[in-house]
């Protein structure tokens, strides 16, 4: 069975990836519907309601977030690169990267961070419904329960939760996969990204964080490009995703005065010297690197080796 996909047609191959992904997803939710009345005696709706007064159920939201990541991200992501190619570990790019790549593509992400905390500003004055801002203010005070962190025990949990997990999961589906298969089917590199970053943050439902997260998606996946290595976008990601929650942790102990989860100004100064200094960084990591393949299986029995990244594909 592994490697059936590889012969089939692009727009089957979306087919079946999306087809993985509703139908994990489906079975994601019933299952939750079903279980959670007898776990907890709630159902999930009252469940998340409740969470803002009643410790209790953070636990349970953590275990119900941790599966909500592996089984519609993970899961659907996994078995497609299985089927599409029979060295899916090549296919995917998860080769050991070099201690210079990582530094590179870990300072590159953190360098867009000024840019995208302007962009951020931006977006919280998008003409949005009201009932729309009531949504995800009940979002984000649901975030904030769930990461209270009195101990360091709780900062590990949550990074593990917050950051490590969904950057492996998120990565795998949307670079490894959904990112691939857009180029396959445009022929445009950049293009590709672009479009993979838009529904990376259209995934997340946050309207007043839909550009920033946009400008990371788009980082994210110029890592994958140009070093031909999902390890390092996984690392980028974590790096993202686990400054917010060690920053959060201080600010909750007092040892920062900045919430990290309220957008703030940055001088413009930033903004301006971090753009040059990013792009350099990009720039750097490509010359460290190989540019990713479609197919990264060696060139043998007459098989046919794509490159994502030669002039023809840009």
């Amino acid at each position: 069975m592994s490697g059936y996909l590889k012969q089939s047609p692009v727009s089957l191959q979306f087919v079946s990836f999306l087809g993985f992904s509703f139908g994990f997803f489906a079975l994601y939710l019933y299952a939750l519907q079903a279980i959670t009345p007898g776990v907890t005696g709630q159902t999930l709706e009252a469940l998340q309601t409740g969470t803002l007064t009643d410790p209790n159920s953070i636990g349970y939201l953590k275990i119900t977030q941790f599966l909500y990541t592996v089984v519609a991200f993970f899961v659907p992501a996994a078995l497609f690169a299985y089927l599409w190619q029979p060295y899916p570990l090549k296919y995917l790019g998860l080769k050991t990267p070099g201690g210079l790549q990582v530094i590179l593509a870990l300072l590159a992400m953190y360098g867009s961070l000024p840019l995208a905390s302007l962009l951020g500003e931006w977006n919280e004055t998008w003409p949005i419904s009201q009932s729309a801002r009531d949504l995800q203010d009940m979002a984000e005070k649901l975030l904030g329960v769930m990461l209270k962190m009195p101990t360091l025990k709780d900062l590990f949990i949550n990074l593990v939760l917050v950051a490590i997990v969904p950057a492996i999961a998120e990565e795998l589906f949307f670079r490894g996969v959904l990112q691939r298969l857009i180029i396959k089917a445009t022929g445009k590199v950049w293009l590709s990204v672009f479009i993979t970053a838009i529904l990376f943050s259209a995934i997340h439902g946050e309207m007043l964080g839909f550009l920033p997260r946009v400008l990371m998606g788009f980082a994210l996946g110029a890592i994958y490009v140009i070093s031909g290595n999902l390890w390092l976008s996984i690392f980028a990601h974590i790096l993202n995703n686990g400054l917010q929650v060690t920053l959060l942790y201080l600010f909750q102990h007092g040892m920062i005065k900045d919430d990290p989860m309220k957008n703030t100004p940055v001088a413009w100064y930033y903004i301006v010297l971090s753009v040059p200094v990013t792009i350099g960084l990009f720039w750097a990591l490509s010359k460290k690197s190989t540019p990713l393949m479609t197919d990264p299986v060696s060139k043998k029995d007459g098989e046919e080796v794509d490159e994502i990244g030669t002039d023809e594909n840009l």
